[in-house]
């Protein structure tokens, strides 16, 4: 194979996403179906790849693929802009920070309920009290 084709296994492992993984991708249609060899294997071009490295990235910034799904609609379909882009990226910004928030105070809670604790020997334990409280 040339370097313009990679099996799935040398497509992993120059993308760093899992061999299962890129089928998943490939069933929710994010990533084409590659061409087969004539032994039947899949024959990955620079297309894939450069997409596998869109996907992997976006994932690591946390957008859904349901986002992505949205994003590769726009960019395969040179229907975008400039603007539209920003817009998505602003959004999940502002969901990140959302989660950021909610996060911030269940650590502010559970480090306060922890506070309660003395670390002791019997099962008498401020924590699980504070987790078994039923509020109405």
């Amino acid at each position: 194979m040339t370097k313009e084709h990679y099996g799935i296994g040398a497509l992993s492992r120059a993308t760093g996403v899992k061999i299962e993984t890129i089928r998943y991708y490939e069933r929710q249609e994010l990533l084409d179906n590659p061409p087969r060899t004539e032994g039947g294997h899949r024959s990955y071009g620079q297309e894939h790849l450069k997409r596998l490295f869109f996907i992997r990235r976006s994932r690591q910034l946390g957008f859904s693929l349901d986002e992505i799904r949205e994003l590769l609609v726009m960019v395969d379909g040179d229907s975008y802009t400039c603007g539209q882009i920003k817009a998505l990226t602003v959004e999940h910004a502002k969901s990140i920070r959302e989660k950021i928030t909610d996060l911030e105070k269940m650590e502010s809670t559970l480090l306060r309920i922890s506070a309660q604790c003395k670390g002791g020997k019997f099962p008498d334990c401020p924590i699980v009290d504070a987790l078994s409280y039923f509020q109405r």
